[in-house]
């Protein structure tokens, strides 16, 4: 995504990265960077929450419109969970305590992807 921004840049179209990546995203040298601290793969907060994804987008438009220096990095005011700050430590957690329903529920995504896949006649 980061080598992507620039490229997009170069053919003259401004970009901001939204990313949760911080040093990773820094070192590619996005020429605009929202940091939002939140799990890799939420970049625009929790899934459902309509009114944190608008503030987080509102947020890159304001950082577009308003970065006038190279590499601009702003951090996003906005909090995964207050009532949880210890969410790091359990997010995507496997252990001994849930590693047999993590396997359970994996089995059954499985079936499922292979029930919807196209038979193929032979």
């Amino acid at each position: 995504m980061s080598l992507g921004a620039r490229q997009i840049e170069e053919a003259g179209i401004p970009t901001v990265v939204i990313g949760s990546a911080r040093d990773i995203v820094e070192e590619c040298g996005v020429p605009r960077l929202l940091f939002v601290d939140f799990p890799l793969g939420n970049p625009c907060g929790k899934p459902d929450d309509v009114e944190m994804q608008r503030q987080i987008v509102g947020l890159a438009l304001d950082l577009l419109e308003g970065a006038f220096a190279p590499r601009t990095t702003v951090q996003a005011p906005v909090i995964w969970d207050a009532d949880d700050d210890d969410w790091r430590r359990r997010f995507m957690h496997v252990g001994a305590d849930n590693r047999a329903a993590l396997a359970a529920s994996g089995a059954e995504r499985r079936r499922l992807q292979e029930e919807k896949k196209p038979t193929t006649p032979t």
